[in-house]
């Protein structure tokens, strides 16, 4: 019967029930649910995919390592850390109302891996994200001037909800980076 079925559901974009068919055909059988109750499942269980599947583009894209989530953070490793404050930040309202974040501190406290963590947690909440290196970013958007990419480079930028720079002012910056890092934060969503 699945086999019949099959076209059907790749011409509606649904070809992810198939997934858990079998499985909810089962359960239907043996708990002898009534159609709505096995097609809302069947539907309940797309939508999760689909937004698992999002969910994982996000994270994709806004290029960080996975495994650093606050669930991962130490916050015994730095107790002069404010544990509350980082908690207030994973609720992603400094992103919704477009305010800036700063973490800021000496080297090896953490601050890259929260940076990430809190990256993490705005993918899970629905926004769009970018993880980089300062340095690396300007780098990135001064060749734009050398292929005529220079404003498409700058959108790569701007286009996310939240835009985390790391290593912020640990090399110096020789013009036109300034300025660019400038035009970066001065247009930036954010604002």
């Amino acid at each position: 019967m699945t086999h019949q079925l099959i076209p059907f559901l790749k011409r509606l974009r649904l070809s992810g029930v198939l997934e858990t068919l079998d499985v909810r055909n089962q359960q239907a059988i043996e708990g002898k649910w009534t159609y709505v109750e096995f097609l809302a499942r069947l539907l309940e269980d797309e939508v999760e995919r689909r937004v698992q599947k999002q969910l994982a583009l996000r994270i994709r894209r806004a290029a960080i390592n996975t495994t650093k989530t606050l669930e991962g953070f130490d916050f015994n490793f730095n107790p002069s850390l404010n544990r509350q404050q980082v908690l207030d930040l994973t609720a992603s309202t400094y992103i919704r109302h477009k305010r800036n974040a700063l973490i800021c501190g000496p080297t090896g406290v953490g601050k890259t891996h929260l940076a990430q963590a809190l990256t993490h947690e705005a993918c899970r909440r629905g926004y769009t994200a970018l993880f980089i290196n300062t340095y690396k970013m300007l780098q990135h958007i001064n060749g734009g001037r050398a292929d005529g990419t220079l404003e498409r480079r700058f959108q790569t930028y701007l286009r996310p909800d939240l835009l985390v720079l790391d290593d912020f002012g640990l090399k110096p910056l020789h013009p036109p980076a300034p300025e660019d890092l400038y035009d970066i934060i001065l247009h930036h969503p954010t604002k």
